[in-house]
This record gives structure tokens, C-alpha cells and sequence, in this order.
């Protein structure tokens, strides 16, 4: 095949690829508050949700965290973003195989969880990160109930990111947008240690 005829094909099967574009972004016309879950277990799922804060901020949007794990460790994303206006709210117990005390994580849950409720219903807020959330769910600290009628009730402009493994069922059927993070291979468990700046 000569280079001619081959551009010749390249360029139609871009020029299809093209139309097929075009298409679906004119036929996406709604606009909406996008509930968005990073799950699976794999590394990356609290990465991506700050990923997706700081790109907001950098929109000038109004962003507001809760982490309901990793409070008691130095946090980078946080140290950053609290920098330009991103409010957090820190559940400070930490992993809960730390406290071993489940009435202290439950109680530590529903604090961070009032702070949570807060912000979904507060209108000047347009990104609402749940970092972790789903394991507060898992654990029975935070009940599904309570959680589904908060988003649900949440100001309709409102963006929600939710972040964490073994997401509960019926926020991924109600979530706009649902990503799986896998895991391929970690160097943790090849017995090297949490790096700063990359791991935290």
C-alpha cells in the first residue's frame, strides 16, 4: 500500500472517530452536581479524589474535604490544598485497627459524618470529597441510610466525591460515574516502605 492510500485510510478512520466524538458531546446536555466513586483495591482512589479537588480549585470552585481514615498521619494533598481555600475536617483517630476501641471510632465517625452532612447541604460548596467514607459504611459506623438522603438532598450544583474499597452497592447504582481501581502489584508488599510525597 502506497503512503498516499494509507493516509488516505488514517484519515478517514479519524474522520469517523471525529463524528462519533462530536455526536456524543452534543447529545450530553445535561448539567448536574456528578456523583462520582473511586473504589476498588487498589492504589490511587484518595489520590484521584484530591486530584479531581485541586483541578476544581484550580476553576475556582469551592472545594471541602472530610477524611474519615488517614487523619492522624501528615497529609501532602492537605497541606497543599488547605493553602488555597480548600476546607478539611480530620477524623484524628486514625486507621481503626490502631484505636481498637469501636465506641471511640463510632463516635469519631459520626463527627466527622455531622461535618460531612454539613457541607452536602451547604450551597456555596461546589466539590464535597468523602475520602474513605466507604468503610465507615462497611464498619456500621455511619449508617447507608443516613448517607443516601444527605447526597440525594444535596444541592443540585453540587459535585460529590466518594473514595475508598468495597464501596456499598447502592451508592455505586446511584453514583453518575464509578471507577475500579485494581491493584497489579504494590511495593508495600515486597517490604518497602510508605514513601513521602508519593504514598502520602
Amino acid at each position: 500500500m502506497t503512503d498516499n492510500k494509507q493516509q488516505q485510510k488514517h484519515q478517514q478512520r479519524q474522520q469517523q472517530l471525529k463524528q462519533e466524538v462530536d455526536q456524543a458531546i452534543a447529545n450530553a446536555t445535561i448539567d448536574k452536581g456528578l456523583v462520582v466513586v473511586i473504589t476498588g483495591n487498589g492504589k490511587g482512589k484518595s489520590t484521584s479524589g484530591f486530584g479531581t479537588v485541586a483541578r476544581a480549585v484550580g476553576h475556582d470552585l469551592r472545594a471541602s474535604v472530610v477524611q474519615f481514615i488517614k487523619g492522624s498521619w501528615s497529609c501532602g494533598e492537605r497541606n497543599l490544598l488547605s493553602q488555597h481555600g480548600v476546607d478539611f475536617y480530620v477524623m484524628a483517630t486514625g486507621f481503626t485497627w490502631e484505636t481498637q476501641n469501636k465506641a471511640q471510632d463510632t463516635e469519631a465517625a459520626q463527627d466527622a459524618w455531622q461535618a460531612a452532612k454539613t457541607m452536602l447541604a451547604d450551597p456555596s460548596i461546589d466539590v464535597v470529597l468523602l475520602d474513605e467514607i466507604t468503610y465507615m459504611i462497611s464498619y456500621h459506623y455511619i449508617d447507608i441510610d443516613e448517607v443516601m438522603t444527605a447526597i440525594e438532598q444535596r444541592p443540585s450544583h453540587q459535585h460529590v466525591l466518594i473514595t475508598g474499597r468495597n464501596c456499598h452497592r447502592r451508592l455505586i447504582d446511584y453514583a453518575d460515574t464509578v471507577s475500579q481501581v485494581q491493584s497489579v502489584k504494590h511495593a508495600f508488599d515486597n517490604g518497602i516502605k510508605a514513601q513521602q510525597g508519593i504514598d502520602w
